[in-house]
Formats: structure tokens, sequence, C-alpha cells
């Protein structure tokens, strides 16, 4: 029941902010838009036509989970700042139950956020190459938020300041992004990015949605959703003992 609240509350508070939901789409149409048409005669002419706004969709709605899925523990360090956390942890749950409970609501807030980006690349003239798999895309898009809610909420049970966690995440967020193949092909790169490359968790989401919407991919499916699951289970294990040890 704990865990239901939890994951309730946090998505009314996501539907009830109209300009958080407006304002999380800036990013993510600027790179759909101004890069996937200013670079797109450049990616073709490399590609044998091929449109770069297909190559960089499934990279662009990855990157709005991770970025929505990280920064929804500036929430709980708002909740421990002005008491609704201490509140939730007089109540006679488990702490882990609290934890789990805020994990799934941000996770599936930047779901939802994935699922408008989706719409939105659809409109900048993204098409999947098979509608049948768009169940599984979303899958992966869930096991990419949660990847990336648990690890947000490690951090968040350590930092008190919400400057210092913004400064934080932005330092860790940029490099997982850029550093994922969202916005170039993995093949025929230097020795050190490509080591970069596999030692970053989203590489492998970003790859294998990319399977998912178009059909191509640089690992294995297997592997992708093996190194996204070993991944969630490490950041949710690591969140919870930390939120445990959490004071107040």
């Amino acid at each position: 029941m704990t865990i239901y609240i939890l994951w309730l509350r946090q998505i009314k508070r996501y539907l009830r902010s109209k300009s958080r939901i407006i304002g999380s789409l800036g990013q993510p149409i600027l790179f759909l838009f101004a890069l996937g048409f200013g670079l797109g005669p450049m990616y073709a002419s490399a590609n044998a036509g091929a449109s770069y706004i297909s190559f960089i969709a499934p990279g662009v709605i990855a990157m709005s989970v991770l970025f929505t899925s990280i920064f929804s523990g500036i929430e709980m360090i708002w909740d421990r700042q002005f008491g609704f956390l201490k509140e939730t942890f007089v109540a006679p749950v488990p702490r882990i139950s609290v934890m789990f409970g805020r994990t799934l609501g941000g996770a599936t807030v930047a779901t939802l956020q994935g699922c408008i980006v989706f719409v939105i690349s659809l409109v900048a003239g993204f098409r999947p190459e098979s509608w049948a798999l768009i169940p599984v895309a979303f899958v992966i898009i869930f096991l990419i938020a949660l990847t990336f809610t648990a690890l947000g909420t490690a951090f968040a049970s350590i930092l008190e300041d919400m400057q210092a966690f913004q400064l934080i995440m932005n330092f860790l967020v940029m490099p997982l992004f850029f550093l994922s193949g969202a916005l170039f092909p993995l093949t025929n790169l230097p020795t050190a990015l490509a080591i970069l490359v596999r030692l970053n968790p989203l590489s492998y989401g970003v790859d294998a949605l990319r399977y998912t919407l178009l059909g191509v991919a640089h690992f294995p499916i297997a592997l992708s959703i093996g190194v996204l699951g070993v991944s969630l289970i490490v950041f949710l294990t690591i969140g919870s003992w930390l939120f445990s040890r959490m004071e107040l």
C-alpha cells in the first residue's frame, strides 16, 4: 500500500505541473529539430541517404528519460527539507518500501515523458521500422527509467543541498548522454572512446531502444537487456542501502 501511495503521489505531482511538462520538452525538441534537420544532409550524404532524425530519435527519447529519472531525486531533497519525508518515515512501514515507491513513481513519470518525446519525434518525421515492437520499446524505456531513477535516489540519499545535487547530476548526466551513442554511430570509434561507451549503461539502453524502433543494433539485444538489468539491480541495492541509512 505504501509503494502504491508514493507511486501515485509522484504521478499526480507530475501531471499537476504543466510548466514542468512543457519545460522539460525544450531540450528534446531542440535536439530533434535543430540537430536532426541541421546535420541531416551531412549524415545522409555519408550514409546513402539515411535519415539522421530516424537515427537520433531513440537517443533523444532515452535522453529525456535519463534527465527526468535522474532529477527525480530533487523531489526527495525537497520533501526532506520541508518535512514530508520525516512524516513518511514515522509511519510503521519499512524504509525500503518508501524507496521502492518513490523509485517506481519517478520511473513512471520518466516513462510518460519518454512517450511524449516519442510522439514529438513522429511529428519531426521519425517512423519506426515495426509498429509491432512499439510495446517492447516502451518496456525498454521503463527499464531505462527505473535504472536511472534508482541512481538519482541513491545520490539524493547522501546529498542535502538541492544546488549541490544539480551540479553533481549535471556533471554525471552529460557524459552519460554524450557517451551513449545517442547522437553518433558506435562503429569505428577511437579505442578510448569505445571503452567509455561500453562502460556506460545508457549505451545499452539506447542501443536496445534503437533495435526495437529501427531494427538495427551495435550490441546483441540480449547483452543490452542484461546490462540494463544488472545495472538496475546494482543501483537499486546501493540506493536502498543509502536510503536506509539516511538521517533527517
